[in-house]
């Protein structure tokens, strides 16, 4: 049996979450989770985040790009389809930046010190992604702009 620690998911659960209600006004509603052999990510648009410290690993974020256009209209309202496709990374990686940033202060409030790269921010259907092969825990929420996956690799 696979063991990967709660105490390690849940604030990025619980930050996402909060991000998207607060910040987007949509309700993520939690699927499945499923055991992976690596965070590689399944979707087109996905969003990369080292971790350091108390806690190392990957946390990667993916969606559809049709949830990214939601998502840049509701941050950035009035933009054209045009400013969409060259501004949605900068758009989504401040997204994860929020979801992030909120976790690393419920982990620092669990007494965890934890340390987050720059998200990097890839999109397409053929890109390919070398990343640690570590066992990893794949969420996806739900919510009325689409699905979320969190694929989160931490030990």
């Amino acid at each position: 049996m696979v063991n990967i620690n709660a105490e390690f998911v849940n604030p990025f659960l619980e930050a996402a979450s909060a991000v998207f209600k607060s910040v987007l006004n949509v309700d993520l509603r939690r699927g499945k989770l499923v055991i992976k052999e690596s965070p590689i990510p399944s979707m087109d648009v996905a969003i990369i985040i080292g971790i350091t410290g108390g806690v190392t690993g990957e946390v990667v974020y993916s969606m559809g790009f049709n949830m990214v256009e939601k998502v840049c209209q509701a941050l950035v309202p009035n933009l054209s389809k045009e400013q969409i496709y060259s501004e949605y990374k900068d758009i989504i990686g401040e997204l994860a930046n929020m979801i992030t940033g909120n976790a690393l202060n419920l982990f620092a409030s669990t007494g965890k010190k934890i340390d987050i790269t720059t998200p990097t921010v890839v999109e397409g259907k053929d890109f390919t992604i070398t990343m640690i092969k570590q066992t990893t825990l794949g969420i996806n929420l739900y919510s009325p702009m689409g699905q979320l996956e969190m694929n989160i690799a931490l030990k």
